[in-house]
């Protein structure tokens, strides 16, 4: 096994960190504090090609690898979570399913304009009804002349003020309940209504809206996958993206452990740096291992999803455990910090709020270990996850 990234990974994650490290941290508490989002700098990750990372380049993207792209990930989010689950959404839960599920004719029209950042994408999944229970969702796609026409709310959805593309799923079989009867369609943000703009507590530099679609036309073309297949583009879409949030997770417990580890390292107590009391050496230690097996989950499946091997399991298990590390750690250099930690004149507070939603977005832990819990119960299982090793993982 070989965890080295190759020289291209590695020149990839390098653009993003000194690009994250002289446009993004120096503004990340202004944008927190103001809930701006940062849409000159959206601008520039996309001429930089980092909205379009594993993009082919035929499709205007820079033709890298899975794995370069959740490298892009963790440096933005150790700058910025907001900036991270921006792009995040926009690749992993727009970008991607295009490209995995779309016509040519599809991929040709709406993929170099997200591979640019010309156009932003929201992925339109979860509604007031219908959270971690999907299948529940009651957005209407009946059919007319040409195409369809959609009717319904969708909720929380990231980027969903500034996108050109959405992908929006909606029950075309009202004769179904569940996950049957659902399809995935294409749809222009200039047929979408915002409704609303949600307040949070950390992430303030994304938008995260309310959307509504009423009586909006799609036609033949818009419709991605299959009619009344479409929860398998969410499903697909969802695997890949939980190891996205779980790199965005490892970012911002990394940020975090870096500000505790130089304060540490500068801050004298009783007569000594903080360094050199062996409690707040434990508390280093105890992060700087928990980051690096979060890391090792992530890049494991992102690993297996690039070389298009089974990666359910293995995404759950890197968002459960990177996105706890995240919650904890962060908390944890609050403490080291005391009570400048617990002030907006350093940054770890930020870390701590951003933090608490990868435990939620992308599927809840909750919703990780259900969906862990079932491959390891089920029939088929391996009595041990030692198949993931034999697997070349």
């Amino acid at each position: 096994m070989d965890f080295s990234p190759t020289p291209e990974q590695r020149a990839i994650q390098e653009l993003a960190r000194e690009f994250a490290e002289a446009e993004i941290a120096p503004q990340a508490a202004q944008w927190d504090r103001h809930h701006t989002f940062p849409v000159e700098v959206v601008a520039k990750l996309g001429e930089l090609g980092l909205l379009g990372v594993c993009v082919p380049e035929e499709l205007g993207g820079a033709g890298a690898d899975f794995l370069s792209y959740i490298l892009v990930l963790e440096e933005l989010s150790r700058a910025d979570a907001g900036v991270g689950v921006t792009v995040a959404v926009h690749t992993s839960a727009v970008t991607l399913p295009i490209l995995a599920f779309g016509t040519e004719e599809q991929r040709q029209r709406f993929v170099p304009d997200l591979a640019s950042g010309r156009v932003l994408g929201a992925f339109a999944l979860t509604e007031p009804g219908s959270g971690s229970d999907a299948g529940a969702l009651r957005t209407a796609a009946v059919r007319e002349e040409d195409g369809w026409r959609l009717d319904g709310s969708k909720q929380w959805i990231t980027n969903g003020s500034h996108a050109g593309t959405f992908l929006v799923f909606a029950r075309t079989d009202p004769a179904t309940t569940g996950t049957s009867g659902v399809s995935a369609f294409l749809v222009d943000g200039r047929d979408v209504e915002v409704t609303r703009e949600e307040e949070k507590l950390g992430l303030n530099s994304s938008s995260t809206a309310d959307i509504r679609l009423d009586g909006v036309l799609v036609g033949e073309d818009r419709l991605l996958h299959e009619e009344n297949r479409g929860f398998r583009v969410a499903m697909v879409t969802l695997d890949g993206g939980r190891i996205g949030i779980a790199a965005q997770a490892v970012g911002i417990a990394q940020a975090a452990y870096d500000t505790a580890r130089a304060y540490a390292l500068e801050r004298e107590q009783f007569g000594t740096r903080l360094a050199d009391i062996q409690a707040i050496q434990f508390k280093l230690a105890d992060m700087a291992t928990e980051i690096a097996a979060a890391r090792a989950l992530t890049h494991r499946a992102a690993w297996l999803k690039q070389n298009g091997l089974p990666h359910t399991v293995e995404g759950a298990q890197a968002k459960l455990f990177a996105s706890s590390v995240a919650r904890r750690q962060t908390g944890e250099a609050i403490q080291v910090l005391g009570g400048y930690g617990y002030t907006k004149e350093f940054p770890v507070e930020r870390y701590y709020r951003d933090a608490k939603v990868t435990e939620i977005y992308e599927g809840t832990s909750e919703i990780q270990r259900l969906v862990i819990a079932r491959r390891l119960l089920s029939e088929q299982a391996e009595p041990s996850l030692a198949s993931s090793a034999r697997s070349g993982a």
